[in-house]
């Protein structure tokens, strides 16, 4: 998973991915999954969003992955909870009644040891993989929270013009790895002018709701 690039990126403190402010898409559209308070949901490459911060305070439980330990800290010491480390052959799982956290690769993670989930909030794990790793996340993905439904936040740009991460996925992507087993919606895209590298995108955020 490209490990060593993503480790050097918070060693080196080069955390422009990082937002200062709980992401707009996640505030406005949350409701489109419909989900009870107390729900679970699964933040897949979890850095140090505050977003967890922000699902915690809407009475939501999460569940979170992340392969960088700096990251997992720095979280861990920003929420300021108690938590547990539970024993793992694979994973670093830190545990607390309202969020479980595991730090290691997210291809380590079973459905045993993610346990149910109610959703998916994905900002920054698939437009994270290039492009020859997105199948098999999106397989795993599936086959460890039994299709549950996703808020998912895309780009869209000239890959040409600017490497990534972010990566460019386009709709025609997207529905490639997910319309077998969900409905696909887009919620809103947004112009981003000069997003990375003075190149222009298009932000996109997306509701999966599993087929019937």
């Amino acid at each position: 998973m490209q490990e060593q690039f993503w480790l050097d990126k918070w060693k080196n403190n080069q955390i422009g991915f990082h937002q200062q402010q709980v992401n707009e898409f996640l505030a406005k559209y949350i409701d489109k999954l419909s989900l009870q308070k107390n729900a679970r949901i699964f933040v897949p490459l979890c850095g140090k969003s505050l977003d967890m911060h922000w699902l915690l305070d809407q009475g939501f439980r999460v569940v979170a992955v992340e392969l960088s330990e700096l990251a997992v800290e720095e979280l861990i010491k920003s929420l300021n909870l108690p938590f547990e480390e539970i024993p793992n052959q694979h994973l670093r799982h830190f545990h607390h009644p309202q969020i479980d956290i595991f730090n290691g690769d997210i291809f380590q993670l079973t459905q045993p040891l993610l346990g149910d989930v109610d959703a998916i909030y994905d900002r920054a794990a698939l437009v994270a993989l290039p492009e020859n790793m997105r199948v098999q996340y999106a397989q795993h993905l599936k086959q460890v929270t039994n299709n549950a439904p996703q808020l998912l936040i895309s780009y869209e740009y000239d890959q040409d013009t600017f490497s990534g991460p972010p990566f460019s996925v386009p709709e025609a992507k997207i529905k490639g790895l997910y319309d077998d087993v969900y409905d696909i919606e887009p919620l809103i895209r947004i112009e981003r002018s000069g997003a990375f590298q003075q190149q222009d995108a298009i932000e996109t955020a997306w509701y999966l709701a599993k087929k019937d």
